[in-house]
């Protein structure tokens, strides 16, 4: 009785909660397994999009940027030429 009278920390509770399912329900062990590779699965097919995501914005942003680069590299080619004639 003193254990339900004193609250145990959210991270405690849930670790026993889930420990007790576990243990209590052979089967559950290996639906949460599955769960959880499940859950695993999405997080890493996640961060494989937003990686090519990014790797693929920041491919266009260096070669807008050399593009920009370039031009201004022959603007500045055409305007010294021009004040020095």
């Amino acid at each position: 009785m003193l254990d339900m009278a004193t609250p145990q920390p959210l991270a405690d509770r849930a670790q026993s909660d889930s420990a007790s399912f576990v243990s209590n329900n052979p089967e559950g062990s290996g639906e949460l397994t599955a769960v959880v590779d499940d859950l695993l699965n999405q997080l890493n097919n996640k961060f494989t999009s937003i990686s090519s995501e990014l790797l693929a914005k920041m491919d266009d942003m260096s070669r807008r940027l050399d593009n920009l680069e370039a031009t201004i590299q022959t603007g500045d080619g055409t305007k010294a030429s021009g004040v020095g004639k």
